[in-house]
């Protein structure tokens, strides 16, 4: 018998908004959500956003509160979100839990004072019209971060994307309409009752709303995403998700995208220097492969080690036994693998010396040692390891859609990074690291906080 379907809410301009009208999902988990009035969720040019003044340390001295009410709960809101994504996600439980868990660190105040130092050159453009003197021509210029109009596609692999869109969007002081993930229906919601709760009728909660739809519904997006209402869209997602947003680009209307990705690691033969230290880097990089179950862009995939044959097999069987630890990210066992994945491996499974297989499919991890790098996508706790004689061998591998390197030993980033960045690759961090994501620093290449206003001169 199936589950009845659960009620997700809509968030209108600081506004809860409850209702049954409109009824998604597979059989097993359905929704009903509220229906939609498009004119509720764009905010009129001709007026100002309601938090465009708010001088920036009030924003954070109320995005600081919500850190605090989430950690608390008074309401039970994080909880109830919590439960019910737990029956609609494909990550455990106790993924789930931990996450909800480390919301609260994202409105660190030390944190969005760092990005917005780093990624504007402090809050004088936010809070005004920054004077640049000394300029070539003798002229005294003014410029603003003006507080920007954007929709959000927002990504469901994580809980805390959502978060980190509420805070960047805070930060900037725009007007903010977030569409919410199918994979992650409760989080947005949740984060944003929190901030009505902690300033109720505020010109920053007036400032936000969440609501579903059906991603790619071109009765819904053709009459949204326009510039007549917003500026940008800020796309997460797969390649389907962000070539659906490109059909609505063009002069007026940017795409921010923060585009699919996968990652890798690089092993050097310095692992294989004594078993205490090989065992420690198999550790590391099961670490970087299994973060959120191996659902985040940063998990690593395929790994290419330094070595002999003989080395790298015994790396890949003290890999496969440690994609199965407990970490705070990552569940100590994940969910069995779908066929099709299954029937790949399967095939290789006898073609040994060309192919070697470690593991079973019951979600604990599978590692696939291959000459060169499998044709199929690994998933599910599946991990490629490559031989290679020299890591510099490695880097052909990579490409634009390859976000994260991890890399052992750490000294050996700095003779693989320039070629790294060459190939496309946005970020080079230690083995082990992958998961260490700080806000403040390029993500995917670019400073978020800097692509998403718009930057107004007053010149002369």
């Amino acid at each position: 018998m199936n589950a009845p379907a659960i009620s997700i809410c809509h968030v209108i301009q600081g506004e809860t908004i409850s209702g049954a009208d409109l009824e998604f999902g597979p059989p097993g988990n359905r929704f009903t959500t509220p229906a939609l009035n498009l004119n509720d969720l764009v905010w009129p040019r001709h007026t100002p956003g309601p938090a465009f003044d708010v001088p920036l340390a009030e924003i954070m001295d109320i995005l600081v509160e919500v850190g605090q009410w989430i950690a608390v709960d008074p309401d039970g809101l994080m909880a109830e979100a919590l439960d019910h994504s737990a029956r609609m996600s494909t990550l455990p439980r106790d993924v789930l839990a931990r996450s909800y868990a480390y919301l609260p660190q994202i409105f660190d105040r030390k944190s969005m004072e760092f990005q917005v130092e780093t990624e504007l050159g402090g809050s004088d453009a936010l809070d005004g019209w920054r004077v640049i003197k000394n300029t070539p021509s003798g002229r005294i210029h003014r410029i603003r971060a003006f507080p920007p109009r954007l929709v959000h596609v927002v990504a469901g692999n994580a809980p805390g994307v959502s978060a980190q869109t509420v805070m960047r969007g805070a930060l900037t002081k725009g007007v903010h309409l977030l569409k919410i993930p199918s994979n992650d229906l409760f989080t947005a919601t949740a984060i944003l009752r929190a901030l009505s709760a902690v300033a109720p009728k505020h010109p920053l909660s007036r400032s936000f709303s969440a609501a579903y739809w059906h991603g790619g519904d071109d009765k819904v997006e053709s009459l949204l995403f326009r510039p007549q209402f917003f500026d940008k869209l800020v796309a997460w997602g797969g390649e389907s998700t962000i070539r659906s947003a490109k059909n609505y680009i063009g002069p007026g209307f940017e795409l921010v995208a923060f585009d699919p990705k996968t990652s890798i690691s690089l092993i050097g033969c310095e692992a294989f220097v004594s078993d205490v230290i090989l065992t420690e880097v198999a550790d590391r990089a099961a670490a970087d492969a299994t973060v959120m179950n191996q659902q985040a862009c940063v998990a690593s995939r395929i790994q290419f080690v330094e070595g002999s044959a003989e080395q790298v097999d015994r790396y890949c069987a003290l890999l496969q036994q440690r994609l199965g630890v407990e970490r705070p990210t990552t569940s100590a066992c994940g969910s069995p693998l779908p066929s099709s994945l299954r029937d790949e491996i399967d095939g290789l499974r006898d073609t040994d010396p060309y192919y070697r297989v470690w593991g079973k499919y019951d979600g604990s991890g599978v590692v696939i040692r291959s000459e060169d790098p499998v044709d199929f996508h690994p998933d599910h706790r599946v991990v490629n390891v490559v031989p290679v004689a020299d890591l510099a061998q490695a880097v052909r591998h990579a490409n634009v859609a390859t976000q994260t390197v991890g890399i052992y030993p750490a000294e050996r980033k700095t003779e693989l990074r320039n070629a790294l960045a060459a190939m496309g690759v946005q970020r080079v961090v230690e083995l082990g690291k992958a998961g260490s994501v700080e806000t403040g620093i390029p993500h995917d290449g670019f400073f978020p906080l800097m692509r998403f206003v718009r930057w107004v001169n007053d010149e002369g």
